[in-house]
């Protein structure tokens, strides 16, 4: 009898500890695979001959640059921690095709996993962003108007986001597919900002973001090698993009969406001789200009160019 109470014991005991390696194993396996999420979620950079198209200024060209830098992204670790530069210039249609007043935008994000299921992901973030225009002249002209030639703009936010979104089951040649969601609110009146921004600025923003993403298995072959590789490529992404400022506006009520609506929708095709590049076609709204001192102006328009981010492209396996 006493052997058999140490022998329940002792399989109970390798049972727990089983139990417990597989939760760590799937553990460590989820943190690997967020940090990846994290960045594939993140903005797109992009050059746009032209610039946006129905802006009340002409420009050559806009572009804007944006990465990650992981600081912190362990397998160890639910939690990472990345700084996000993000510059955006729009070159001016002038005889010395002027930028004037580029966006600088620096912070860092915090990223917190949610569960284990990297295929029915959830996580929040927390994020604080500078936005300056590297200028320090007065933000007005001598007759009362913004100055957007060279005006000082400087703020700073707190961003609160919750992030979702699943994976499709890959089918044989139909590929796959993935579904993103973000919902958030935008603080920026918790930090020094330009007095200016008084006049109309979107201080309080609720925001929504959708993304539907397809991937695709494609071959290449290697010469040198004689092999045929397959890889994990996404082939296309269909984005929106919402945020409306529910803050007091001066002489603009909480309706009026003139105002207070920013909205984006843009398409971006991946052929496959690319890596990290897509074709983009853009379509939105400004209700607030987000280049820094521009704030007041208000106008639809249309983007077309490259976009780049961080996609989904791996290689899989080598058929021999």
């Amino acid at each position: 009898m006493t052997k058999t109470f140490f022998a329940l014991l002792i399989c109970l005991f390798h049972l727990s500890s089983f139990a417990q390696d597989t939760l760590t194993i799937k553990r460590e396996f989820a943190n690997k695979a967020y940090v990846s999420l994290y960045k594939e979620n993140a903005d797109l950079s992009y050059i746009a001959p032209g610039g946006e198209l129905g802006a009340p200024s002409k420009y050559v060209i806009s572009g804007r640059l944006t990465t990650v830098f992981m600081l912190l992204g362990s397998y160890k670790s639910p939690i990472a921690l990345a700084l996000i530069p993000d510059f955006t210039v729009r070159v001016r249609n002038e005889f010395s095709a002027a930028v004037r007043t580029p966006s600088y935008r620096l912070g860092g994000v915090v990223y917190a996993r949610l569960n284990t299921d990297p295929q029915n992901y959830q996580y929040a973030e927390l994020a604080f962003t500078h936005h300056s225009n590297g200028q320090d002249v007065s933000p007005y002209n001598t007759d009362g108007t913004l100055n957007t030639r060279n005006g000082n703009f400087n703020a700073n936010n707190l961003t609160l986001s919750y992030r979702f979104g699943n994976f499709t089951i890959p089918g044989t040649n139909a590929g796959y597919n993935s579904f993103n969601h973000r919902v958030g609110l935008q603080w920026y009146k918790f930090f020094r900002y330009e007095p200016a921004l008084n006049e109309g600025f979107g201080f309080t923003r609720l925001l929504y973001n959708f993304s539907w993403r397809k991937y695709y298995e494609i071959e290449r072959y290697r010469k040198d090698k004689n092999q045929t590789s397959k890889a994990e490529k996404e082939t296309w992404r269909l984005n929106t993009e919402f945020s409306y400022a529910i803050n007091k506006i001066p002489a603009k009520n909480l309706a009026n969406i003139q105002k207070r609506l920013n909205a984006e929708i843009n398409f971006n095709y991946s052929f496959p001789f690319m890596h990290n590049v897509f074709l983009m076609a853009a379509v939105g709204y400004y209700g607030e200009d987000n280049y820094n001192i521009y704030f007041k102006d208000h106008y639809g328009y249309v983007r077309l160019g490259l976009s780049s981010g961080f996609l989904r492209n791996r290689r899989k396996h080598y058929d021999n």
